[in-house]
């Protein structure tokens, strides 16, 4: 049995216009899996998000769209969508927040829209974002568990869903 040598393409060409974002971030793109004229996908280096969102921030067209968490074996994929006008394209920035403390830096002192997003993220994911500005719940209630992260691949619907607040008796009032 003969073996089949597998060549591992972490780093796609730098094409067009995408191509020429991800150029100009550096060495701070450690890994780019798509790059073509209109969409972009890149990992960065997690200690550089800051330096990173600052030079996205500044560049011709650029706008922050959002940003998305998915939870992977090794903690928590951070993905930051930055849409590019009149061009049509979109890049999108990984960078891990490693298990098990999932931390980040916080881009929101740079960038006013990563505000909410990420306490989102925090909140549902449990991503710590380093010198948020307000990093206060926005979605969970006060109520729900601290440590408990309902999108995180080992939250169980059943078991770890704290019990819904008691529902108030009607005033007799409303009774007729």
């Amino acid at each position: 049995m003969s073996e089949v040598a597998v060549e591992n393409q972490t780093q796609a060409p730098l094409e067009g216009y995408v191509g020429e974002i991800l150029s100009a971030l550096g060495d701070a793109v450690v890994a780019v899996e798509q790059c073509d004229e209109r969409r972009g996908f890149a990992r960065i280096d997690p200690g550089r998000t800051i330096e990173v969102a600052k030079k996205m921030f500044v560049m011709d067209g650029a706008r922050f769209a959002t940003a998305t968490g998915i939870d992977v074996r090794d903690g928590i994929d951070v993905l930051y969508h930055w849409a590019f006008e009149p061009a049509g394209a979109v890049v999108t920035l990984k960078a891990l927040a490693a298990g098990p403390d999932v931390t980040l830096d916080s881009i929101a002192n740079d960038v006013p829209a990563a505000n909410w997003i990420e306490r989102e993220m925090h909140d549902l994911l449990g991503v710590n974002f380093r010198n948020h500005p307000d990093m206060r719940r926005l979605i969970l209630d006060d109520s729900w568990p601290e440590g408990v992260y309902p999108l995180r691949k080992d939250f169980d619907q059943i078991k770890d869903r704290p019990p819904l607040p008691a529902i108030p008796p009607a005033p007799e009032e409303n009774l007729i």
